[in-house]
């Protein structure tokens, strides 16, 4: 008989030969996710035995996380400002950092009926979140991406959250950055790739689970972020608000080019690691 606290036990030991950083905590969320319980919930039934359909899941699992596919993908969804939103293959896993980005748009005002663009939407984790909080005042939000795949993930995860998007309307489109969008907006967010070509070498083996159209910004890494600045401010309202998310060291660049194109109020944001992390300005 093989109880919770052994294969937790075990499991860990299996991981940490593996080279799976954090592996106790990885073989929790393995344990939870296959008995469909809370993390927490496992420390009040160590003693509980296994069924053997469970432990053939869980070792499937197990082998799959040694080899490098993320917890995410394996759980099959993830948690983004309290909500749980589907997370494979099709998009880029969120990141703390985006859920850092998201909260601070969620304190700020928001005026009745906002228009919101969410350029390279992926799993539509920035979008849909920032929907559900401003749902009762009639926000509309577009959410844009040129892979379909991600786009689809995006509508599952929309329809997840039925209950709570009474009053907002939501737009899925198909594009290269602005290219099917039309109008402008209140604000315009976006996570765009950033790495460089050579930096998709240096990624963990987690990270090229990801889509690489997701990673790679360009040879040097900039170059889509660029372009997305310079469109931009094509699709602001007066006053509208800009906030993107960037990779190290690359804030400057990106102030220039906000600078050239007449953005104004341009502010550089550290994250809670104290990196330069996102990029917020305002139309003219």
């Amino acid at each position: 008989m093989t109880t919770i606290l052994d294969a937790l036990q075990k499991g860990t030991g299996y991981l940490e030969k593996h080279g799976v950083e954090s592996a106790r905590l990885n073989m929790q969320h393995l344990l939870a996710t296959v008995l469909g319980c809370r993390r927490m919930d496992l420390y009040v039934n160590f003693d509980k035995v296994l069924e053997e359909g469970r432990l053939e899941r869980l070792r499937d699992l197990l082998k799959r996380r040694a080899q490098g596919v993320p917890l995410q993908h394996l759980a099959g969804t993830v948690e983004f400002q309290g909500q749980e939103f589907l997370c494979d293959e099709r998009a880029l896993i969120p990141r703390p950092e985006t859920e850092e980005l998201v909260g601070w748009l969620r304190k700020r005002s928001w005026p009745e009926k906002s228009r919101i663009l969410d350029v390279g939407c992926g799993s539509g984790v920035i979008g849909l979140s920032l929907a559900v909080h401003l749902a009762g005042g009639g926000v509309e939000v577009v959410l844009s991406d040129l892979s379909r795949l991600a786009l689809d993930l995006a509508m599952e995860n929309a329809a997840r959250l039925t209950g709570q998007l009474e009053g907002a309307d939501l737009r899925f489109v198909e594009g290269d950055l602005f290219a099917a969008v039309n109008g402008t907006f209140d604000a315009i967010v976006a996570n765009l790739p950033y790495l460089s070509t050579a930096d998709l070498a240096e990624v963990s083996r987690e990270v090229r689970h990801d889509p690489e159209m997701a990673l790679v910004g360009g040879e040097r890494g900039t170059e889509l972020m660029e372009r997305f600045l310079m469109e931009c401010p094509a699709y602001l309202k007066p006053g509208g608000l800009v906030a993107m998310e960037f990779g190290a060291g690359q804030e400057e660049l990106l102030r220039e080019v906000a600078v050239s194109r007449g953005l104004r109020d341009i502010s550089i944001v550290r994250d809670l690691q104290g990196i330069p992390r996102f990029l917020l300005a305002s139309a003219a």
